[in-house]
Order: C-alpha cells, then sequence, then structure tokens
C-alpha cells in the first residue's frame, strides 16, 4: 500500500497537509459514520479507515516517513530486498518481475543502512561483550588450573581422585 496514494497525496505533502486529508478521509470512512449501512460497505470503509490511519501514522512522524520514503526507493529502483529476489511490491501483494538473467542483486546502500541501525549496531556490542567474557573466564579457568596443577593434566587430576576414593573405601573396609 503506497501511504501517499491512501491519503491522495504527492510525496512532497506538508505536515498540515497530511493532516487535513487524514481527518477528511476519517470523517467519510469512520466505521461509526458507517452503522447502518450493509456489511459490505461496512467492511470497505473499515479497511479505507485502517488504511488511512496507517498511512497518518507514517507520515506524520518525520522518522517513520523518511525510513518509509527509502525503503520506497528501494522497491522502486527494483533492487530492494524484495525486488533483488525477481519480486516487486505493488497494492498489497508481491508480483514475479523474473527477467532473463537477472540473479541475485544486492542493494549495498541497504545492506549498509541496516548494518549501522542503532539496534544492530548495539546487539553486535552486546554479543561482543559476552563472547569477550567468556574468552576471559576459559582462559582464566586455565590459567587457575595450572597454577594449582602444575605438572597434571585435567585427565591426571580425575585419575588421582579416583584412586584415593578406592583407596579410602579399602582403608575403611
Amino acid at each position: 500500500m503506497d501511504h501517499y496514494k491512501a491519503l491522495g497525496l504527492s510525496r512532497n505533502a506538508t505536515k498540515d497537509e497530511i493532516k487535513q486529508s487524514f481527518r477528511k478521509l476519517a470523517l467519510k470512512f469512520h466505521p461509526d459514520k458507517h452503522s447502518l449501512s450493509s456489511e459490505e460497505v461496512k467492511r470497505r470503509a473499515a479497511a479505507r479507515f485502517k488504511q488511512a490511519t496507517e498511512a497518518y501514522e507514517v507520515l506524520i512522524d518525520e522518522g517513520k516517513r523518511a525510513d518509509y520514503n527509502r525503503r520506497c526507493a528501494s522497491f522502486s529502483r527494483g533492487s530492494g530486498l524484495a525486488g533483488g529476489y525477481g519480486y516487486s511490491y505493488s497494492r498489497g501483494s508481491y508480483r514475479s518481475t523474473s527477467r532473463p538473467n537477472s540473479g541475485l542483486r544486492l542493494n549495498f546502500d541497504a545492506v549498509f543502512r541496516f548494518l549501522t541501525t542503532r539496534g544492530f549496531l548495539l546487539n553486535l556490542a552486546f554479543a561482543s561483550v559476552i563472547l569477550g567474557g567468556a574468552v576471559a573466564i576459559e582462559r582464566s579457568g586455565n590459567t587457575i588450573w595450572k597454577m594449582q596443577n602444575s605438572g597434571k593434566s585435567f585427565e591426571e587430576a580425575l585419575e588421582s581422585i579416583q584412586k584415593s576414593k578406592v583407596q579410602q573405601t579399602k582403608d575403611r573396609d
């Protein structure tokens, strides 16, 4: 769904134009206005109201609008994530856009934007801290073992413990 088309606006619409268009459509398609209408009319009006509400929520917020515009630009070029696999998004569904020898195309700009998002970078930092902690614990455990048991391997230490247990049970009997 194209949010601009849903509100009947151009891509360079101002916030005031977005608000005006949404209010006009909300008054026209609000479910309460169609409470006495047939089920088909109610269903269509509710769907149109939902589309207008979704479009308004995206276009009125500067961050969401910028993200939406970037995604739309990627899809319209046919090299977005979906477009790279031979599919395009139009009117609420994906359609095949297979071309001979089109292959897999990567949109490096979209990949770079994904790799530099705050969420991805925070997750990467968190994973690095966890991995670094695990490595530090592993190495410190090995170092402590070697300091306390010089010359013995772990298996040799287990064997000596088993032998001492056997010896203790023999001494008791």
